[in-house]
């Protein structure tokens, strides 16, 4: 690729981040990065209705705790500021006004009831009623009028919006990366209105100028804006500018498959739908990876898969790997199914690379009765039960026995471990026990394993009990790890404590 790579990632301020978004700028990034490029990061924040404080920030720390912050944007490397929509407000008129000057715009003064009477008429006639080439001379605009009228109602202060002049009978042959080509009759565009009444723009002319000024290369965006490609080339045309190359996203579907992936989904199933916990201005708290206990580099990676295939058989991707493995090619057009289950085997994955030193603090941290507890201790008991744990929240359920002794044991497991001589040989067991010296797990092993064969018992019939007096449940890491960890004193206690029971 010989040109420089800039891709930009341009999200609105409306609320949290969907992980929609989320993908869309971490294809962004990885596409940046695999061709030595500039992963740019823009608010567009024009609809000021509706911005919503404290989103900003939230995409930003999104996409840091994602590990993949933006190269250049807001307070970062503004080399083509600023990057905030808002604060460009100034630029966009004078396009607008270049593309009236040229002929490709025009000024419609029409007002909302006229609009509206229109569209009645048409849907009384079964039609629709569209603002292009077939009714724009037979409306209220700058190109049915004369040039004495247009200038008279623009002095008078009256309303008005600038629209795109949509050329008629021509086909249009795009390019997309992901979808091929593709070709569209312009005939059935609208005149999309480009400059609002209240001196914004539209989404349309802010975004082709904005991607123009920051030397964008590469627009990779989401599927609901493919629509909009024609209208965005004819721009760059209209404007005699080089158009950067597309590619459009697919969509996130449900897990069912239909339909595309929303919070209702998220809320209704049990799994969050944003990286972060977002709270609204109502109060209301929305779940996100973070908070539930995900390593952003689980959410990276399944992230991902989400409409991308590396053509191999490879699935666990570090960041790094996913750079050097991406490409737009490989991209599908069919919207990718968002599976639940799927994100929680890419996390218990990633829980076994993690530091135990580092699991176990974040355990203390999370989990009262551990406040008292060593720090070392509790990391040689994540060491052991981590590979059965999804998210640390887990780590309690599966490790209480080693810091409280049973006060119950599981019913089931007591009926299955409990024979009419399991006193007497728990008798034997601990008298092994306390006779141990060199309290190791190998000396342990080695010397009730050698009396379990010595007096030709059955293994069963020794270990289920002995577990079940550690732990409460027939469950567990190895019994040998457990009684080493939690010591000799306090493994004889807990068998006396069965034994006593039965």
């Amino acid at each position: 690729m010989t040109k420089n790579v800039r891709v930009r990632f341009a999200p609105s301020p409306t609320g949290p981040l969907h992980i929609g978004g989320v993908r869309t700028a971490l294809f962004n990034y990885l596409f940046a990065k695999r061709h030595n490029g500039t992963f740019v990061l823009r608010i567009e924040d024009t609809d000021q209705n509706r911005y919503v404080e404290g989103a900003e920030q939230y995409i930003i720390d999104a996409l840091n705790w994602c590990g993949f912050p933006f190269d250049e944007g807001p307070n970062i490397n503004e080399k083509f500021g600023p990057y905030r929509q808002s604060e460009r407000k100034h630029l966009y008129k004078q396009y607008a006004d270049e593309l009236i000057a040229s002929g490709n715009a025009y000024y419609a003064f029409d007002t909302a009831e006229e609009l509206d009477k229109h569209r009645k008429e048409h849907e009384a006639n079964g039609k629709t009623f569209i603002y292009n080439w077939h009714n724009r001379l037979k409306l209220n605009n700058s190109l049915s009028l004369s040039a004495e009228e247009v200038q008279s109602k623009i002095a008078a202060g009256e309303d008005y919006v600038i629209r795109f002049k949509s050329p008629q009978d021509e086909t249009l042959h795009l390019k997309d990366i992901i979808r091929g080509d593709i070709k569209i009759d312009t005939n059935i565009l609208d005149d999309k209105v480009l400059f609002k009444s209240d001196g914004m723009p539209t989404y349309h002319l802010a975004n082709i100028v904005d991607d123009h000024l920051m030397e964008i290369s590469h627009v990779i965006r989401g599927e609901e804006w493919l629509p909009s490609l024609a209208l965005h080339i004819l721009l760059y045309r209209a404007f005699k500018w080089e158009a950067p190359e597309f590619a459009h996203l697919p969509l996130i579907l449900k897990p069912t498959g239909k339909g595309k992936l929303s919070k209702r989904d998220g809320d209704k199933l049990g799994f969050p739908v944003f990286p972060l916990q977002w709270k609204s201005q109502e109060g209301d708290i929305s779940r996100g990876y973070k908070e539930d206990g995900y390593f952003p580099e689980a959410v990276v990676n399944f992230l991902a898969f989400l409409g991308w295939n590396p053509g191999t058989e490879q699935e666990l991707f570090s960041l790094e790997e996913l750079v050097e493995a991406f490409n737009l090619n490989k991209v599908n057009k069919a919207g990718a199914r968002f599976d639940p289950d799927k994100t929680k085997w890419f996390n218990h994955h990633y829980m076994q690379e993690q530091d135990n030193l580092k699991l176990a603090e974040a355990f203390k941290n999370n989990q009262e009765e551990l406040t008292t507890i060593d720090i070392n201790y509790i990391e040689m008991v994540v060491s052991l039960i981590k590979e059965r744990a999804t998210f640390i929240n887990d780590f309690w359920g599966l490790s209480h026995f080693f810091f409280t002794s049973p006060s119950n044991y599981d019913e089931k497991a007591f009926k299955k471990a409990i024979k009419d001589d399991t006193a007497e040989i728990l008798t034997k067991v601990k008298s092994i026990i306390t006779h141990i010296d060199d309290f190791t797990v190998n000396a342990l092993q080695t010397d009730i394993k050698g009396w379990i064969t010595d007096n030709n018992i059955g293994f069963g019939k020794i270990m289920m009990p002995l577990r079940l007096a550690l732990v409460g449940a027939l469950q567990g890491p190895d019994v040998f790890e457990i009684m080493f960890l939690i010591g000799k004193n306090e493994t004889v206690k807990r068998i006396d404590n069965l034994i006593e029971k039965i």
